[in-house]
């Protein structure tokens, strides 16, 4: 009994970690979304670094937001313009669940590990429809006053 036990777990991991990952097709890439808050927790892993964030109380959006620069890199991405149609979420979620890059990019930006409790700033996509979990796929990590396109690596 004990080893059906292992094996029925073992067995469960692989669907585990495949609800974890999405691909890009899950996300709605014409709805850009803007969260920032507190990280909760941090899982600095392939396939991609994921955060746990609590949204800041009065989440708005930024009066600089369409302003800002954004650092050059490698895919054609119209940031300016992701920039300003940022809009911030319809669902009522205080905690969300960050996809961020894989290792290899965050190291190429030279992202270092982001501990709980750093305040982070996001913009990207959550699920088409806002529906099932919380999550959000980063376009631009705001951190430390810096701003990290991970959609590519840098150019």
């Amino acid at each position: 009994m004990k080893r059906r036990t292992i094996l029925g777990a073992a067995l469960a991991l692989p669907a585990l970690s495949a609800r974890a990952h999405h691909g890009w097709s899950s996300f709605d890439q014409e709805r850009p979304i803007y969260l920032e808050g507190r990280v909760t927790s941090v899982r600095w892993q392939n396939p991609h670094a994921e955060l746990d964030i609590e949204l800041a109380p009065g989440l708005r959006l930024p009066a600089d937001l369409a302003s800002r620069a954004l650092p050059p890199q490698s895919a054609p991405v119209d940031g300016k313009a992701m920039l300003s149609r940022a809009q911030l979420p319809t669902r009522k979620d205080r905690t969300w669940e960050i996809e961020l890059a894989p290792l290899t990019r965050m190291e190429a930006w030279k992202v270092a590990p982001i501990r709980p409790g750093a305040n982070v700033s996001l913009l990207g996509f959550t699920l088409k429809g806002e529906v099932g979990e919380a999550v959000l796929r980063v376009e631009y990590l705001f951190l430390d006053g810096k701003v990290y396109a991970l959609r590519s690596s840098p150019a």
